[in-house]
């Protein structure tokens, strides 16, 4: 499949692009910018054969199967049903849009062209996480009841997207959206209400540290803590009546380097005598590319579609009202 990037962005040309490469099930075979001169420096670097100085013309390429779409927050719907209009499937980035009725467009415009839009958290394709589903479903650590997850990292640059409120910048947005989908993807369940506290930058009014938790009903609790002002760290802790899974790197595992997670008893106060599963080298930004092929070709079904993307951003939307309100808010309906 000939794949094309719109967006010389960091995240594609540093991670996704290189990744995807590494397949020999598909093709990135043109990359967009609005500066034709950075965008052939970029081509000739990753060794794509086509640079375009307009997102426009790439769309306009008849031999583009599918896109991937690394742009700004801001830009992520309406990009994404330019491509949809122009016959093109897309592989949009992570939050799908800016909240639930900007996201919600992206329904109608797949329903009319009658190809698919996937959102990219790659870490559902890591088998790290297929395997922590694994041992939850196995029944291995009793019947679950808490997931704990934190993800930080330091950026005060005034000139980086995240730390730009109006183009859909901060933390919550940015990384919280993982320590949502995290517990969503494992449990196999939907929170009812959710409740948030938030930490906002004086001067860039974006949200810098956010801690939330999720009630799934029944028992089963999830919490988390992202910030863009912190030290770097990211963990999860998977806990049960009978045992206890924690992943090391949930969220950037590093791919040249086995994943890890353990696997803990009951009783254990650490994980010294835990179970410890290492997985074959891989990137999980090389098997979302293969997932989203497959699935654009017809070969496998739609595993996350479009109505996943939206149930994430309005447990994002219930954050950010909580945030306000100083109180549990609900999360609507799809």
């Amino acid at each position: 499949m000939k794949w094309g990037v719109i967006s010389t962005a960091k995240i594609g040309t540093e991670k996704v692009i290189p990744a995807m490469q590494e397949s020999d099930q598909l093709e990135i075979l043109a990359i967009a910018g609005r500066d034709l001169g950075k965008t052939r420096e970029v081509a000739e670097n990753l060794r794509i054969p086509r640079a375009y100085g307009s997102y426009e013309e790439l769309l306009a390429d008849p031999s583009i199967e599918a896109i991937y779409n690394p742009l700004p927050n801001h830009l992520h719907v309406e990009w994404t049903i330019k491509a949809l209009e122009a016959g093109k499937h897309v592989l949009c980035e992570k939050p799908i849009g800016l909240d639930t009725n900007d996201a919600k467009r992206l329904i109608e415009a797949r329903d009319k062209s009658g190809k698919q839009v996937l959102e990219a958290f790659m870490v559902r394709h890591h088998l790290q996480w297929v395997e922590a589903r694994k041992i939850i479903e196995s029944g291995q650590i009793g019947e679950l009841t808490t997931v704990q997850s934190i993800f930080t990292y330091f950026n005060a640059d005034p000139n980086n997207v995240r730390n730009k409120k109006d183009i859909g910048g901060g933390g919550l947005l940015d990384i919280g959206c993982y320590c949502i989908v995290g517990p969503r993807y494992v449990t196999g369940k939907e929170p009812i209400r959710v409740v948030s506290l938030m930490d906002k930058d004086p001067k860039f009014g974006t949200d810098r540290l956010v801690s939330g938790m999720l009630d799934f009903g029944s028992g089963l609790q999830a919490s988390f803590v992202c910030g863009t002002q912190s030290a770097a760290v990211q963990r999860v802790h998977i806990l049960g009546t009978e045992g206890r899974i924690e992943i090391l790197m949930p969220f950037n595992p590093i791919p040249e380097n086995p994943a890890i997670i353990r696997v803990a008893g009951q009783k254990q106060p650490g994980f010294d005598d835990a179970r410890e599963i290492k997985f074959p080298i891989c990137n999980h930004y090389t098997l979302q590319g293969e997932s989203a092929t497959a699935i654009f070709k017809g070969e496998s079904p739609v595993d996350y579609p479009i109505e996943d993307g939206i149930a994430n951003m309005q447990i994002l939307d219930a954050m950010a009202r909580s945030a306000k309100t100083g109180s549990w808010e609900m999360v609507s309906p799809r």
